[in-house]
């Protein structure tokens, strides 16, 4: 029940027949009594910089979940940007303090590691390989690296991306061992796909999986199929694998603590949200 008291997270991104956030938040919100609710907020680009400072200056805005096409032009607005943001150069939380200047920060990678870890995989002192360097890598990458990996190879199909970002890790994290142009995943410790690879039917691999050595931790963005075809092959090598799916709900409680509201696990979010499908 929405009511005068209830706070507003803003989901702002368009078109938004895409967006499945409202049906993982909203069922929790409901369940566990919090007075907070998420709108979809379509708004095309041109509109953008003038809306996101209009619908902070509301009384009641808890926060706003920031989607495509926006992620990149909210780097531009803010007050304050994470070390995650300013590396992968996008945005996807922003939040308001009581000075009224606006604090933005990134969850896909921190999504990711969190699922890593709580698959009992250690971070700290690993080599990971990240294949793509677009957005979702980008926040990969620099999650990663704050998670203490020792060696970060970075491969894109356009060099100049994997370079640019690896500059940018360098300039952050600069006794991180940095390497790019390079996709073999021998003696890798985790292998990320960040690529759309595997989103429709008779997509390449993103890598040669021959060279996977059993017990490389496997992770996968891609949401439209449970298992990709990129996840069947590294299982069958005896590889421990994470699916794209367990990003979202991963990120979603860092996204909670970011809010100042209160955090559930993933998986209780995946039975509500599953409830209400």
């Amino acid at each position: 029940m929405i009511c005068g008291t209830t706070s507003l997270i803003a989901h702002i991104g368009y078109p938004t027949f895409t967006f499945k956030s409202p049906m993982i938040y909203n069922p929790y919100f409901e369940h566990a009594g919090i007075d907070s609710v998420v709108v979809p907020m379509g708004c095309q680009a041109a509109d953008y910089p003038g809306f996101l400072r209009a619908v902070f200056r509301l009384t009641n805005i808890q926060g706003a979940l920031i989607t495509m096409p926006h992620k990149v032009t909210t780097v531009g607005l803010l007050d304050h940007a994470s070390t995650a943001v300013r590396i992968a150069g996008s945005c996807n939380a922003v939040r308001r303090d009581a000075q009224g200047q606006l604090h933005g920060d990134l969850f896909d990678g921190e999504g990711f590691v969190r699922g890593v870890r709580r698959k009992g995989h250690l971070l700290a002192g690993a080599r990971a390989l990240v294949v793509g360097a677009g957005g979702v890598g980008s926040a990969i990458a620099a999650s990663l690296a704050g998670a203490g990996v020792a060696q970060l190879k970075l491969f894109d199909v356009n060099a100049e991306s994997a370079q640019g970002l690896a500059q940018r890790l360098r300039e952050h994290y600069p006794a991180l061992d940095v390497r790019t142009g390079d996709r073999d995943p021998a003696g890798m410790d985790l292998v990320v796909n960040a690529t759309p690879m595997g989103m429709h039917e008779g997509d390449p691999l993103p890598l040669d999986v021959d060279r996977l050595a059993p017990g490389t931790f496997v992770g996968e963005v891609v949401m439209r199929a449970e298992m990709t075809a990129f996840l069947q092959a590294a299982q069958q090598r005896g590889c421990p694998i994470q699916v794209g799916s367990d990003m979202l709900y991963e990120q979603i409680p860092a996204y909670l603590e970011y809010f100042g509201l209160p955090v559930t696990t993933p998986e209780q979010l995946r039975a509500l949200a599953a409830s209400r499908a």
